[in-house]
């Protein structure tokens, strides 16, 4: 018994954890990484679910809710009613006598000279407070009625823009074109730099001179001419914004991916794999690519932002999106020329444009903490 009470105790083998696991906990160690992942999802939702939970549309147009401001009241307000239903017995030619609100339906009693078309009641439904309006009572053969309805309560939480249009709903429609412009302009950018500068890297020599001269060619070409002159020729689409965007913003991809393969090409993997017998082309696609993941991926959380940016400063010059579609740019081009008289148009899409940049430059500098090959 003695010898067994002096036998060292076996310890546990602890859990051995792979690069990417190390990796995530880093991440999930820097706090401004996560905060801004956060506010990258919450942004994410309410501009694409966000639509799922609201009344308007983005192109629906409220005629008496011009260049409203931002409240958390329903509107139309009890002061307004009076007017609104002068306002629509004035275009239907006919007099308002009386008219009394109990709580979501109206009475309103109408008086002509002569026998009142019960059809009235369209000039009453046309104005956005009043909706599903009938005649109820009938006077004075035809020349008064008595009419009922519901008075239709509008929220709009960020105000409306000049055209009458809920800005809700716009800023959640600039949120989808501008996210989605920057996601695929860089899954672009992300296909052609990586093929191109791997390839470019790995061959080296005079293809990798020729493929070097002609990316130095495409960045001596002005951009903004460059998206000047395909929007003459084709229009202003949201296809074309993402495609011309992601055709340039492939050269810093391609030098970065090239770099990084000029490195991995002279280790002894990439050796023993062509005494294998393996391919240039298989080499590049088993080996040298899955080895820049880490380097793109800190890059691609660079090159969305950079990409947001360029739509929005295409967006502000015009060469956006198409109206009724926008982007935040567009929103942030129509409250500057606003500002004075309706502040709220550029304060909402400028919230969130600012609050996504800065959390995905964030993000960036997290994933290039952890994934950083020294901090190991």
């Amino acid at each position: 018994m003695s010898d067994l009470a002096q036998m060292p105790a076996v310890l546990p083998e602890a859990a051995s954890r792979s690069l990417f696991q190390l990796a995530a906990t880093r991440f999930r160690r820097n706090r401004a990484a996560m905060a801004g992942s956060v506010v990258l999802i919450l942004v994410a939702l309410f501009s694409f679910l966000g639509p799922l939970f609201i009344s308007h549309s983005y192109d629906q147009v409220f005629p008496s809710y011009v260049s409203v401001p931002p409240s958390l009241e329903p509107r139309p307000g009890a002061d307004s009613l009076q007017g609104a239903i002068s306002a629509a017995a004035a275009r239907a030619r006919v007099t308002l006598q009386a008219f009394e609100v109990e709580g979501q339906t109206f009475t309103a009693t109408l008086t002509s000279d002569a026998a009142i078309d019960p059809r009235t009641t369209r000039y009453i439904d046309r104005a956005n407070e009043f909706d599903d309006t009938k005649v109820t009572e009938t006077r004075d053969d035809g020349r008064t009625i008595v009419i009922e309805g519901r008075v239709s309560r509008e929220y709009f939480l960020f105000g409306t823009d000049s055209n009458g249009r809920d800005l809700v709903a716009r800023v959640m429609l600039g949120g989808q074109i501008s996210l989605a412009v920057g996601l695929l302009a860089s899954l672009v950018s992300l296909g052609i730099g990586v093929l191109y500068g791997a390839t470019s890297g790995y061959l080296g020599g005079r293809v990798d001179n020729v493929m070097m001269r002609f990316v130095e060619i495409l960045y001596s070409l002005p951009f903004v001419f460059l998206v000047v002159v395909l929007v003459v020729f084709f229009g202003r689409s949201f296809i074309l914004i993402f495609l011309v965007i992601g055709a340039v913003e492939w050269l810093d991809m391609a030098r970065i991916v090239r770099g990084q393969t000029l490195a991995l090409k002279r280790r002894e993997f990439v050796a023993a794999a062509q005494a294998l017998g393996l391919t240039d082309w298989q080499i590049i696609r088993r080996h040298v690519v899955p080895n820049t993941i880490g380097p793109v991926v800190v890059f691609v959380t660079v090159v969305v932002p950079k990409v947001i940016l360029l739509e929005s400063f295409l967006s502000f010059l015009g060469l956006g999106v198409q109206a009724p579609l926008t982007s935040w740019g567009a929103l942030i081009s129509e409250g500057a020329n606003n500002i004075q008289s309706a502040p709220w148009l550029l304060i909402f899409p400028a919230i969130f444009f600012v609050l996504t940049l800065f959390s995905l430059n964030f993000v960036g500098d997290g994933l290039r903490d952890a994934l950083d090959p020294r901090d190991r």
